[in-house]
């Protein structure tokens, strides 16, 4: 039986992460995944650029039943920290929108970086390599894999959430803390497009495609971003941002013009040409086919001078304040993360390891800390897996 220092489950954003940090330290590392390449949500992440982390990443950037706990791994190790390895191995980058950064080239330089540092520090990467059991022992722990088996003192779990299942997501690091007796919090899609009830799809389907900015809003919270109608719902970084704090059955606030005043602008229309078609005047705002779609919906067909200032009021609601129920989610298949997971009141957060079992630790996606869409959950695998390597 072959023995290592630490082996990590998951050759990931996290896994990757704490392998390097533990090489650092002079642990013998082996990290192991399923997959038949490492790190394929890298790869993936920011269309093929990476949307490695946020310059704005903070704990408030994060949601979980214990806000705090993500507090001590994100400032220990900065989105500054890791901008800085970027840089330092000449990796060309570029800000986005609110924040965001991307690599200038391909995500596989993000991967190729990890690689190449877990390996100059002396971790073995083995893919296409499956988990069969894992047993606690004197020694620390002992596990069955699919080429055979090995020994080790520190087991860092880093095999994620349920998210795209094709892409091989899967549950299992919930079943190892099960296992050993490490709470779950309840799991659910997040950063995730939302259905609609069949008659509201029925009617708002010939909108799919068209984007606008909105402010989307639930409860206390919202979000200013783009909005996408698609043929299933909506989606867009406004609602997969605020369907993280959506539950099923809660209302949905729209603001398809935000910063506008649509009733004092159909008002300020009819003034100056009432002879203008109510889908016109729209359209100097919203557009085309959402100008018609609101006209339509409303019933309000003719020219401004035939509407009161009571049904313009009505119309300028249905754009300025539109609200509704989802149906639902696309669930995990295209959710990019999942909410909940292992409880972090079972962990130390400073190191990530589980409390009531010694050499255990749990990072990233799997633990029940989850960021918002633009770099944040890159930001945390890299601080939770981080904090891991310094201590496993």
């Amino acid at each position: 039986m072959q023995q290592f220092d630490v082996v990590v489950i998951g050759a990931g954003a996290a896994g990757m992460m704490c392998a390097i940090e533990a090489g650092k330290r002079g642990r013998s590392v082996l990290v192991i995944d399923h997959a038949r390449a490492p790190g394929e949500k890298i790869r993936i992440s920011g269309g093929g650029r990476c949307n490695f982390t946020n310059l704005h990443a903070s704990p408030m950037n994060f949601l979980s039943a214990n806000p705090s706990f993500c507090i001590s791994a994100l400032r220990r190790y900065t989105q500054t920290d890791f901008i800085a390895l970027v840089e330092r191995n000449g990796i060309a980058w570029h800000e986005k929108t609110l924040g965001q950064l991307f690599c200038d080239g391909s995500s596989r330089q993000i991967v190729d970086l990890l690689v190449s540092d877990m390996r100059s520090h002396g971790a073995e990467l083995r893919l296409s390599t499956s988990v069969e059991r894992i047993d606690r022992n004197a020694e620390g722990f002992a596990l069955a894999l699919s080429d055979g088996a090995v020994q080790c003192a520190s087991l860092v779990v880093a095999c994620g959430g349920k998210s795209i299942p094709k892409m091989g997501a899967t549950g299992f690091g919930y079943d190892i803390a099960a296992q050993f007796g490490v709470s779950v919090t309840e799991t659910r899609p997040a950063l995730v497009p939302l259905t609609l009830e069949p008659t509201m799809l029925a009617r708002l389907a010939p909108l799919a495609g068209v984007a606008v900015d909105a402010v989307a809003a639930c409860g206390k919270t919202q979000f200013a971003e783009a909005m996408l109608f698609t043929h299933r719902g909506l989606s867009g970084p406004a609602i997969l941002q605020i369907s993280s704090y959506w539950r099923e059955g809660e209302e949905i606030g729209l603001n398809l013009l935000p910063a506008r005043d649509l009733f004092e602008e159909l008002r300020a229309a009819r003034a100056a040409n009432g002879r203008q078609a109510l889908h016109t005047a729209l359209a100097a705002h919203l557009p085309k086919r959402l100008a018609q779609a609101i006209a339509e919906s409303e019933g309000a067909t003719g020219n401004l001078a035939d509407f009161s200032d009571k049904a313009l009021r009505r119309v300028a609601q249905s754009v300025n304040d539109w609200r509704f129920k989802p149906a639902g989610s696309e669930g995990y298949r295209t959710a990019e993360v999942t909410l909940g997971g292992v409880d972090t009141r079972d962990l130390d957060s400073r190191t990530m390891a589980a409390r009531t079992v010694p050499g255990l630790y749990f990072i990233g996606e799997v633990v029940d800390v989850t960021g918002w869409l633009g770099g944040y959950n890159f930001q945390w695998a890299w601080s939770s897996g981080w904090c891991a390597g310094q201590a496993a």
